[in-house]
């Protein structure tokens, strides 16, 4: 969980952690997000005052995080009290319209599923990042 002084320092380079997703959709999303210079940190099975945390210390930009209820609606509540307006997107293994509609209705940006290809991963953060400005 450490994160280096470089991680820390470069405010230019849009900062996307990646909370709890299972290892190959975590993979194959953190390859596109590095495909697209951006800093991606990834970590599993954090209690949610650890994620916290580290979402103050990284100066995220955005979070992907999975797509159970539970764990993506305390995630939000946490964050609208601490951090409003930071996007949250929500990975699921399957494209379910309740499920995608569950995620938006909780607070989450966007909702993806993969494979997840380049076009679209840019297309989600450009949206997530403009709305969150205008937010601002």
């Amino acid at each position: 969980m450490e994160l280096s002084t470089v991680e820390k320092n470069n405010s230019n380079t849009k900062r996307i952690l990646l909370f709890d997703l299972d290892r190959a959709q975590g993979s194959e999303l953190e390859r596109v997000l590095t495909s697209q210079n951006l800093v991606v940190h990834s970590e599993r099975s954090l209690p949610l005052t650890q994620c916290l945390r580290l979402v103050e210390e990284y100066r995220a930009d955005l979070i992907f995080c999975p797509a159970q209820r539970a764990h993506y609606k305390k995630l939000l509540d946490a964050l609208g009290e601490r951090r409003p307006g930071l996007p949250v997107i929500v990975v699921s293994p399957y494209p379910e319209v309740a499920e995608w509609l569950d995620a938006i209705e909780a607070g989450a940006s966007d909702y993806c599923t993969p494979p997840f290809d380049a076009a679209q991963i840019a297309w989600i953060l450009e949206t997530a990042l403009k709305s969150r400005s205008v937010a601002a």
